[in-house]
């Protein structure tokens, strides 16, 4: 009856979501507490339910029983070939009640339903930002405080929340275990895998409300907004530089750490920004995805293009002047 009534009696003390039944609740708690007891038989990896196990051992078994009848490509679940289907036939069953608003995905209108939802109740008493619930709250203040109980046993770096310790721990191993069903390009998280999977449906939810630009992730919409507003929240305590990106400020810490965490695993260079270790990346595959459209000639950044397109106009203000 609580499918129909939308009953959700079982509480999670940690983050406040309710669920159906207790079963659930249990389930989900493994989330907080990284109890994993059901272990796969072949590679000893953990998980915290016996579904996740399963799913797992069809990577070893390579049983893909689903096949897409328009182009062919096998799946290991009913539920993966069905997402899939739903790029060949546009279908989107998923509907805001607020502003009628279709989607093809559950998760993406779940994230485009932060634009509708309501007041944030919550206060954090050091900096006053607001927070929808008191879990969120309780997460944001290690901030301030510093706090971060969760270790890496490899590199020894330290974490807020036992999530982000989790996703560290796959740069070490190189563990990628999220696949595209469009690209087969591999991920090391699920939430990651979701933004790419918006570049093969096209989909951008959330709007500039000023200049009516779209965007796929509501984060993306509010780092764009700080254009409009001038607003830059983020501040370096070293030199007082501000940035209108949280990721922004973090690649420029890195020029008074002096940290180069991102390794060339050709060279072994060292690089501060992932984006440089990319840049880079191209010596060694020769790669050279930036073209000229005046002469054709080929780059490996789009820097090096813009400072080649100088000749061209350079060229052309003569031949006027002549």
């Amino acid at each position: 009856m609580m499918i129909h009534t939308g009953e959700k009696p079982f509480r999670c003390e940690v983050c406040d979501k309710m669920f159906r039944q207790n079963v659930s609740l249990k389930r989900h708690m493994t989330k907080h507490t990284g109890e994993k007891s059901f272990k796969c038989d072949v590679c000893d990896k953990l998980f915290g339910s016996k579904c996740s196990l399963k799913i797992h051992m069809m990577i070893h078994t390579g049983d893909k029983k689903f096949r897409c009848d328009v182009c062919d490509k096998n799946f290991r679940m009913s539920g993966q070939l069905k997402n899939h289907m739903k790029i060949h036939t546009g279908e989107k069953t998923f509907k805001c009640e607020v502003c009628d608003m279709m989607f093809r995905y559950k998760y993406m209108l779940q994230n485009h339903m932060i634009i509708h939802i309501g007041d944030k109740k919550f206060k954090c008493k050091v900096c006053n930002k607001m927070f929808r619930r008191i879990g969120d709250v309780r997460i944001h203040m290690k901030i301030h405080t510093g706090e971060k109980p969760f270790r890496c046993k490899v590199c020894y770096k330290m974490f807020r929340r036992s999530g982000f310790l989790k996703s560290h721990m796959m740069i070490h191993t190189g563990e990628k275990p999220f696949r595209c069903d469009v690209c087969d390009k591999l991920f090391r998280s699920r939430f990651v895998l979701q933004r790419h999977m918006m570049i093969h449906t096209g989909d951008k939810p959330f709007k500039c409300k000023v200049c009516n630009k779209m965007f796929r992730h509501i984060g993306e919409a509010r780092n764009h907004m700080r254009i409009h507003t001038g607003e830059k929240p983020f501040r370096c305590e070293v030199c007082d530089k501000m940035f209108r990106k949280r990721e922004h400020l973090r690649s420029h810490m890195t020029i008074h750490t002096g940290e180069k965490p991102f390794r060339c695993e050709v060279c072994d260079m060292m690089f501060r920004q992932r984006g440089m270790l990319k840049s880079h990346m191209k010596i060694h595959t020769g790669e050279k995805p930036f073209r000229c459209e005046v002469c054709d000639m080929m780059f490996r950044q789009k820097g090096h293009l813009k400072g080649h397109m100088i000749i061209h106009t350079r060229d052309k203000a003569i031949s006027i002047q002549m």
